[in-house]
C-alpha cells in the first residue's frame, strides 16, 4: 500500500462552518490554503458531504430541539455550491478531502473527484457506508474516537485485505477537549499495533497549539487534524476551532517537532562533522610516564592519558600493551603514532586520520 501520501499531511476540517454559505466556506479555504503555501506545508481541506433529503427521516426535519439534525438542515448546500468549492481547494493547491456520511454521498465524493475520504469515529462500524468507500478504491483515514478495539482491528483488516491505503488517526471524540483528556500514549499504541499505517491525531483541544503537535510528532504521528474557521463577525466561532493565526502557529510548531526530531528512528543517526570535532577535543593522548628507549615492550606502567592531544599522537582509542618503541620517546612527551610498531601505523588511512586530530 502507497502510504506517502499521508505523510506529513494536514487536514483542515471545514465541517459546517460555512453555515449553508458558499461565499463564507470560499474565504474559509482561501485563508486556510494560504497558510499551507506561506508554511509549505502538504495541506489537504476537507468537507463534509450529506444527502440531506435522505439521510434525516421525513418525520423529524421539523425538530429543531435535535441539535445534529437543526445544524445539518441549517448548514445544508447544494452540489453546484459544493464542486465550486472543492474547485477552490484545487485551484488553493490543496488536496481536495471529504467526509461522506452516507452512501449517496460517497458518490458525489467520486463525482467531484475526491482525492481521500475519511471516516468519522461514529461510522467506523457502519458497514454499509464503509464497503461502498472501499468500492471507491480511494484512500482513506479513519479517526478511532470513542471506538472499541475490536471495531478498529475489523476495519484495518478490512482495508488490509483490499490494498487500499488506510491511515489511522487517534482521536479523542470531545469538542473541545482539555489538555488531560488527549490521551496522546495512544499514538504509541496505535503504531505498535499497526506498524504497516500511517498513525495520525485528530485533535480537538484549545488552549494551545504547539504542545500536542510536537509531542504528537515525536511519538509518531505523521498525519494532522484540525477544525478550521474564520472570525468574520457573523458567527460564533466554536472553541475547537483554529483560526489562521492559530493554523500558523500549528504549522510552525510541526516544523520545530520535525527538525527537533531529526532523522527517521529506524537507524542509528549520521553524527555530523561539528560533533565529532567536539568530541575528538575530548580524547586524550597517550604520553610517557618515565624516559623510553628505542626496543622497549609497552607496558601500562609506562605511560599516562592526559589532554590536549596532538596531532600524530595515539590516543586512548589506539594504546596497546605490547607495543615496541622505534624511536626513544623522553618522559612527559607524546607517544607519536610513528614511534611505536603497531598496526595503525601501517594503514595508510588510519595513519592519516590520527594526523589530523588533535592540536
Amino acid at each position: 500500500m502507497n502510504r506517502n501520501i499521508f505523510e506529513d499531511l494536514f487536514v483542515l476540517e471545514v465541517a459546517n462552518n460555512h453555515w449553508g454559505d458558499v461565499e463564507r466556506g470560499i474565504r474559509i479555504i482561501t485563508e486556510c490554503a494560504r497558510l499551507v503555501r506561506f508554511n509549505n506545508v502538504r495541506g489537504a481541506i476537507k468537507l463534509q458531504f450529506r444527502d440531506v433529503d435522505s439521510f434525516i427521516h421525513k418525520d423529524f426535519r421539523s425538530r429543531e430541539d435535535i441539535r445534529y439534525i437543526k445544524k445539518t438542515l441549517d448548514t445544508k448546500m447544494s452540489k453546484t455550491d459544493y464542486a465550486t468549492m472543492v474547485n477552490i481547494i484545487r485551484k488553493n493547491s490543496c488536496i481536495a478531502m471529504a467526509t461522506p456520511f452516507d452512501e449517496s454521498s460517497v458518490q458525489f465524493c467520486e463525482e467531484l473527484g475526491i482525492q481521500i475520504i475519511k471516516i468519522a469515529s461514529s461510522d467506523i462500524n457502519d458497514w454499509v457506508l464503509i464497503e461502498a468507500i472501499a468500492a471507491t478504491r480511494k484512500p482513506v483515514i479513519v479517526s478511532t474516537g470513542g471506538t472499541s478495539l475490536k471495531d478498529i482491528d475489523d476495519l484495518v483488516s478490512f482495508f488490509e485485505k483490499r490494498n487500499i491505503p488506510l491511515a489511522i488517526n487517534h482521536c479523542v471524540s470531545l469538542y473541545p477537549s482539555e489538555d488531560h483528556e488527549l490521551e496522546l500514549n495512544q499514538i504509541d499504541f496505535l503504531m505498535n499495533r499497526y506498524p504497516d499505517h500511517t498513525i495520525g491525531f485528530s485533535s480537538h483541544e484549545y488552549n494551545n497549539w504547539n504542545d500536542s503537535i510536537l509531542m504528537a510528532y515525536a511519538k509518531g504521528a505523521r498525519t494532522f487534524e484540525r477544525h478550521v474557521d474564520i472570525d468574520d463577525g457573523t458567527v460564533e466561532i466554536s472553541p475547537y476551532c483554529s483560526l489562521p493565526h492559530q493554523l500558523d502557529q500549528w504549522f510552525k510548531a510541526f516544523k520545530k517537532a520535525k527538525a527537533m526530531c531529526g532523522g527517521p528512528g529506524i537507524q542509528k543517526r549520521n553524527v555530523s562533522e561539528r560533533e565529532k570535532k567536539y568530541l575528538d577535543a575530548l580524547v586524550r593522548g597517550v604520553y610517557a610516564k618515565h624516559d623510553l628507549p628505542e626496543g622497549h615492550i609497552l607496558h601500562d606502567d609506562d605511560v599516562y592519558l592526559a589532554i590536549p592531544l596532538q596531532k600524530g599522537q595515539i590516543s586512548c582509542r589506539e594504546l596497546m600493551r605490547g607495543e615496541v618503541i622505534l624511536k626513544a620517546c623522553a618522559k612527559d612527551s607524546p607517544i607519536m603514532i610513528d614511534m611505536i610498531d603497531s598496526p595503525y601505523a601501517n594503514h595508510d588511512d588510519l595513519k592519516k586520520l590520527i594526523f589530523s586530530l588533535g592540536i
